[in-house]
């Protein structure tokens, strides 16, 4: 499974993939156009097999896993 930053989070349980992701956020319908969001980059990580436990499913430890997984 794989974990993308786009200055947010999205963990990809469909498999979308970083170009489907890109779509996704950009031609969501906001209401009233409150928010019209381009995406500039992303950086994808491969984070293995997806499991309960994994650091990133819990608000505890998921702020240092981030800083493991992207600010290298």
């Amino acid at each position: 499974m794989k974990v993308y930053k786009v200055e947010l989070l999205v963990i990809d349980f469909d498999g979308l993939g970083a170009d489907g992701i890109k779509t996704e956020i950009e031609n969501c319908n906001y209401p009233n156009d409150c928010i019209s969001p381009r995406v500039q980059a992303i950086t994808e990580r491969d984070i293995g097999e997806w499991n309960d436990d994994n650091p990133l499913n819990s608000s505890i430890t998921r702020d240092a896993e981030y800083k493991r997984l992207f600010e290298k």
